[in-house]
């Protein structure tokens, strides 16, 4: 074990810890540290790999007695690495990955450690579905904090609003089951208000009859990126609620480099009609490829995992549109012609629907605006490229800059972002700093995109 805890104090926890505890001199440790971004390397004291609620209140408790700072890792997939801590302990909740599906009820319980893609084929046992990412691998639990877009939210809203409970580990190490009724306070401060209030042992969703969707991928060379835009806008001026639809610039999953602009789309309604609502993205000109057609929903939220692979070092940029034209789509292009990385890609998503017609204050979740999102997603292998690709990243989101509005996604800021906070939690900060300050005064849980309880 590191030489900043006792052998006394971690044998007295692992007396009565169900889990694994890691420290930097046991095997698997670097393992048991690593978090989806290759980026962040940190080393914490210790890692405490939790395979249920009392273990998570153990560590909780253990932390604080030890005056050690506390990261919670669920999937380990936030691109600003706050998974992991340097030096504390890390609440690991990776083995933490069961659901359970009441099919009468239609909710769904799933622990703080699972993934989308669990929880997606845990449901899709009984033909139900929930909003929830869209790359499988990514956690529900960092996800669903932070508000949780995804294929589904033009229907039924974001994974927030969906959540029903959440079963939480508070700053004293108290395991409170947070509901609408339990405490409706603390429950609109979980939804969206990421992981400012406690470690989330396991959350219920409602969830919703879905089986087949119409789903994939049309793509077109880089060139064509004007027209292939003029069609999406087309697509997206005033789409019913089944249909979500996003516009990237990224390259051909073949290796060979080649850079396209490709318009991943999810249409869970009846396939005729989604067939003919996106049929203008499929006829500009001749596709280079179109993968288009009935899929099973759960395979639909795994097609774009390919591009986000674990270790892949990550520097993403992110905000909301305030006006979005050919203009916008010139410059974006001009930038992506001199990218450095063949993984990176810039990604537009699309909000309407029902997503859009929930107040800005029902949720901690603020950002209920039609309209278009934009996140660089900085992706490269080497450590020598850190520099030529954190730079291009900046200076790209600089460029465009003057047509974003002042509101970010919490989940997509990067770790060097804090004066981005508010923005990600906009007429909504206030309310959080005094939940925070109720429950979480001593700022225990800071290692999030965080409320500070000073204010």
């Amino acid at each position: 074990m590191s030489l900043t805890l006792s052998s006394a104090s971690v044998d007295g926890l692992r007396a009565q810890f169900s889990g694994g505890l890691t420290g930097p001199e046991d095997a698997g440790y670097d393992d048991a540290r690593a978090v989806h971004n290759g980026l962040i390397d940190k080393r914490p004291a210790l890692v405490a790999s939790c395979v249920n609620t009392a273990d998570i209140a153990d560590a909780v408790r253990f932390a604080r007695a030890e005056g050690l700072e506390i990261s919670t890792r669920g999937g380990g997939h936030n691109v600003a690495g706050k998974a992991v801590t340097e030096g504390g302990v890390m609440i690991d909740l990776a083995r933490m990955r069961g659901s359970y599906v009441d099919p009468v009820r239609r909710r769904a319980r799933v622990q703080g450690g699972a993934t989308w893609n669990d929880y997606n084929r845990a449901t899709a046992q009984h033909g139900l579905a929930t909003t929830g990412g869209v790359v499988s691998t990514t956690g529900v639990a960092g996800l669903t904090l932070g508000g949780g877009l995804g294929w589904l939210m033009g229907r039924y809203g974001m994974a927030v609003d969906n959540l029903t409970s959440v079963e939480l580990v508070t700053a004293e190490g108290e395991v409170l089951q947070v509901s609408a009724d339990t405490d409706p306070e603390l429950f609109w401060g979980l939804r969206g208000g990421g992981g400012n209030f406690g470690v989330a042992a396991s959350f219920e969703f409602e969830t919703h009859p879905l089986d087949t969707i119409l789903g994939g991928i049309v793509a077109y060379p880089l060139s064509e990126a004007l027209p292939v835009f003029a069609a999406y806008q087309e697509v997206t001026a005033d789409p019913p609620d089944e249909l979500v639809s996003f516009f990237g610039l990224v390259h051909a999953p073949d290796g060979s480099g080649h850079k396209i602009v490709a318009v991943p789309l999810c249409h869970c309604g009846d396939i005729a009609t989604g067939e003919s609502l996106v049929a203008p993205l499929r006829s500009v000109g001749t596709p280079a490829v179109d993968l288009i057609g009935p899929l099973p929903y759960p395979v639909m939220n795994t097609l774009l995992d390919g591009a986000f692979p674990k270790g892949a070092r990550n520097y993403w940029k992110s905000g909301f549109f305030k006006e979005l034209s050919e203009d916008v789509i010139g410059v974006l292009v001009d930038a992506f012609e001199r990218v450095p990385s063949p993984m990176t890609g810039m990604v537009i998503e699309h909000f309407h629907g029902a997503v859009t017609r929930i107040d800005p204050t029902a949720t901690a979740f603020p950002h209920r605006e039609p309209g278009y999102n934009l996140v660089l997603t900085g992706e490269w292998l080497d450590p020598a490229d850190d520099a030529a690709n954190i730079a291009w990243i900046r200076s790209t989101y600089e460029s465009v800059a003057p047509f974003m509005a002042d509101a970010v996604y919490a989940n997509y800021l990067a770790a060097d972002e804090p004066e981005r906070v508010r923005a990600a939690y906009g007429p909504n900060w206030e309310r959080l700093v005094a939940l925070k300050r109720k429950w979480d005064p001593e700022n225990i849980f800071h290692l999030n995109q965080n409320i500070d309880p000073g204010g």
